[in-house]
């Protein structure tokens, strides 16, 4: 990364922490599952308890496999009469395809992809709130959390949900107005310059990968694969325990009961940047893999798995000639949330 896009990318991580930064998450999948048997549709399909959700909740799940290894992470926004699904980006045409092969003949349940009819922004940083209580957000403090709801913006139909895809204090903003997809992107623009007005910093994909390495917000080809299960995310704060049967659930039950976990992922300090895929060793072993590396705030930082025996938070390990030190990161977590 050229030092001047790195001091572009820095300003705007800082943003994002301590004043406001604006995300266009545009990009980002929108599937609207509607008709009677939605909630029952998606609570059979993935991790979450979707059946005990009411009007104006949001919800994380995890799409997986039938033997419980990741397809996706996603948020689920519970409408009057639907779900909005927001999805990877990557992973929008996927789930699509595979949710619709599980709706049977007597199964009442319908999928629509939104993602080009309606615009989104993740509005995060100390001074969100602010901004957009001066747009016409009163009160906003005072919603429960998870939680979203419809408000109007300088004329501008816009539902925001309280939280943003990576753990951060901040919000995600729909446009919902619009009665075409063009005018959906007019009003979608007209309200990001008004944020921006206000003191908003664009936030752009350079600095969304380092802050979501930072955070730990595994995504799709890199720490959600077919190769690792939700518990060995760290996804445990997705997963209901007690529901029903779901796609996936007796490999995860049974992880779950035999503490058969062997793997986590972790955050890796590292002393110089390193090639994803690469091997996390100790002493010549290879105890992990590398998944994604970044820089932030002056720290090279990177995701990857390692072996539970290995150990975690402090471990010493070498990836090539490459010196690297296990940390946290605040968006995984590895045991069930008391």
């Amino acid at each position: 990364m050229e030092n001047s896009n790195l001091n572009n990318v820095q300003t705007t991580l800082q943003a994002a922490k301590t004043s406001a930064a604006i995300y266009n998450s545009s990009s980002w999948g929108k599937i609207l599952v509607g008709d009677r048997d939605r909630l029952r549709f998606l609570h059979n399909q993935s991790t979450a308890d979707f059946e005990k959700r009411q009007v104006g909740e949001v919800v994380d799940t995890v799409f997986v496999t039938s033997t419980a290894r990741t397809i996706d992470l996603a948020t689920g926004l519970i409408l009057a009469d639907e779900v909005l699904l927001v999805v990877s980006p990557n992973r929008r045409e996927y789930l699509v395809n595979w949710l619709d092969k599980y709706i049977f003949f007597a199964d009442r349940v319908t999928l629509k992809d939104v993602t080009d009819t309606l615009a989104s922004f993740t509005l995060m940083g100390a001074q969100s709130v602010a901004i957009l209580e001066r747009l016409g957000c009163p009160n906003l403090t005072e919603l429960s959390q998870p939680n979203h709801k419809l408000y109007h913006l300088d004329g501008i139909e816009v539902r925001i949900a309280i939280g943003t895809e990576l753990g951060l204090p901040g919000y995600r903003l729909i446009v919902v107005g619009g009665a075409s997809p063009e005018e959906n992107r007019s009003q979608a623009a007209a309200l990001q310059q008004s944020l921006i007005n206000l003191g908003a910093v664009t936030l752009g994909e350079d600095a969304w990968e380092c802050l979501r390495i930072a955070q730990g917000r595994p995504k799709p080809d890199a720490e959600l694969t077919e190769d690792y299960n939700p518990l060995e995310v760290g996804l445990w704060q997705t997963i209901s325990f007690s529901k029903g049967c779901y796609i996936g659930q007796e490999t995860i039950a049974r992880l779950n009961t035999y503490k058969g976990v062997k793997q986590y992922l972790w955050g890796v300090k590292l002393a110089g940047v390193v090639a994803v895929g690469t091997a996390i060793t100790i002493d010549g072993e290879k105890v992990g893999m590398l998944t994604s590396c970044s820089q932030i705030d002056g720290q090279i930082l990177g995701l990857g798995y390692v072996r539970s025996k290995a150990g975690g938070v402090g471990l010493k390990v070498m990836l090539g000639n490459i010196a690297g030190e296990i940390i946290s990161v605040p968006f995984v977590q590895h045991e069930y949330p008391a």
